[in-house]
């Protein structure tokens, strides 16, 4: 089934802030929660805005929708993959909306026990954060591809307290071990119950007879990480690169986080790109244009011989096909453009001058150009 465009689930325009958006899901989370709205479908609604939210909220992920849309988070999707539907924790993104625990009461459970069937985000596992990662590459390094080894520093494990944050564990006597704390309060929609994190445990439903020194009892430490990346041959700024499984350190057992790696390619200083295809610029001799003659031109192949005809005019285009950059993971190839650039000569001997002189007086501006020029003067 074809899913709906992620602003129009939302109500929103392509170029909304970030503003825009979060009021934009306060409003629907508040008309479609099922403790609410008790219509048909109003369920669905429900985590359909919290899944569109959850992309346009996040500038990496909404970069990725803009360009390749719903594709870009499908199974095998290659290097722009690495977000699921199922892996979203709603329940984190009300509580970032409308700040601490939010509940409109009533039979259903709340947001909390909507989307985690009832389990606690202190002892649920959890995916750890994605890292995105500029890396600046040279033309040459783009153009054919390299191997390298980049060292980052990020949250991993505490290899101490096995990422627990302390020793010697024992329920919360504050939350008896359910992880949070409910209150409730008199609003325009009626009695609200609100639940929010157990202050003491932080939503572990445990606490500990001794912190851990080493991570200060939050289970994670800094760690530096040698990646290995491989880059393909041809890619170019923007491109994306999703190392699954490298990023930081998850919680209660959940994977690590992914590392996207976005791509920046420094200009060369020859060649002009346009996508995989090139253009150089190569400068021939008055004589040489006149004549005709064949030209060695430079590819990121090696150099290749070019037959020019004679009376080639300043400005021709021809093509090397296949000369151009690789497409990435790919086996086509772009292609050269090579535009001759003919040099008038600005300083000429006196013989060099009068040889000029007895040519012009052949009248060698007969070429068409010229007779269409002087049918106006």
């Amino acid at each position: 089934m074809n899913k709906k465009d992620y602003y129009e689930v939302l109500g929103v325009s392509k170029d909304a802030s970030q503003d825009e958006i979060k009021s934009a899901f306060r409003k629907l989370a508040k008309k479609y929660h099922p403790d609410v709205n008790k219509e048909p479908g109003a369920e669905e609604k429900f985590k359909e805005i919290g899944e569109a939210y959850a992309v346009l909220s996040d500038e990496n992920k909404r970069r990725q929708y803009d360009q390749f849309g719903h594709a870009a988070f499908e199974q095998g999707s290659g290097s722009y993959g690495g977000f699921n539907p199922g892996d979203i924790d709603l329940n984190d993104i009300l509580r970032s909306v409308f700040g601490g625990g939010f509940d409109f009461g009533g039979g259903f459970g709340g947001f909390s026990d909507f989307f985690s069937g009832g389990s606690d985000r202190g002892t649920r596992p959890r995916k750890g954060r994605d890292t995105l990662v500029r890396l600046d590459l040279t033309f040459e390094e783009a153009a054919f591809g390299i191997e390298k080894d980049i060292e980052l520093s990020l949250n991993d494990t505490c290899k101490e307290c096995h990422g627990k944050g302390g020793f010697g564990e024992k329920t919360c006597d504050y939350c008896h071990g359910t992880g949070y704390v409910i209150t409730e309060q008199n609003s325009l929609f009626g009695r609200i119950q609100s639940r929010s994190t157990c202050p003491r445990c932080e939503g572990t439903g445990h606490s500990f007879e001794k912190i851990c020194s080493t991570c200060k009892g939050t289970g994670e430490c800094k760690a530096k990480k040698t990646i290995s990346i491989h880059i393909p041959e041809g890619v170019d700024t923007g491109h994306q690169l999703r190392i699954s499984g490298k990023g930081e350190a998850g919680t209660n057992g959940g994977p690590n986080g992914d590392i996207y790696f976005e791509i920046h390619v420094e200009d060369s200083p020859f060649y002009q790109r346009d996508g995989e295809d090139l253009t150089v610029e190569v400068p021939i001799t008055f004589t040489e244009a006149v004549f005709g003659c064949k030209k060695e031109v430079p590819t990121i192949y090696g150099n290749v011989m070019m037959e020019i005809k004679a009376g080639c005019q300043s400005g021709s285009k021809f093509k090397l096909k296949g000369k151009g950059l690789k497409v990435p993971n790919s086996l086509r190839k772009g292609d050269e453009y090579v535009i001759v650039n003919v040099i008038t000569p600005t300083k000429l001997t006196r013989d060099q001058k009068k040889l000029f002189e007895s040519l012009d007086e052949t009248d060698l501006a007969t070429g068409s150009e010229f007779k269409n020029y002087q049918k106006y003067l």
